[in-house]
């Protein structure tokens, strides 16, 4: 059965350009490859509330998506081990 997430995620601006697009490109194809994306917004570089691994900024990505009930802990199991993610948080946001 499909239900409808969000992720998002906080990349470290100080991996670069290249790598932020490297990273996102890859976290996305991982979406597409187990579950429907409705949308991608980047919101680009933003200041953190709070400083994480010395950081004050971050860069976010919002991924809306439709995928079956397994596939979350596996993007967080991912998102956890992949290099220069700050943060993350997927939530389930059907009724």
């Amino acid at each position: 059965m499909a239900r409808k997430y969000q992720v998002i995620y906080i990349l470290n601006p100080a991996m670069g350009e290249e790598a932020i697009q490297a990273t996102s490109e890859k976290i996305e194809a991982l979406v597409a490859a187990s579950a429907t994306v409705e949308k991608v917004d980047v919101w680009g570089k933003r200041r953190l509330a709070y400083e994480i691994n010395d950081q004050k900024e971050g860069h976010y990505v919002l991924i809306d998506f439709c995928a079956d009930t397994e596939f979350p802990k596996e993007l967080e199991r991912v998102l956890k081990i992949t290099e220069g993610v700050l943060r993350y948080l997927v939530v389930r946001t059907d009724d």
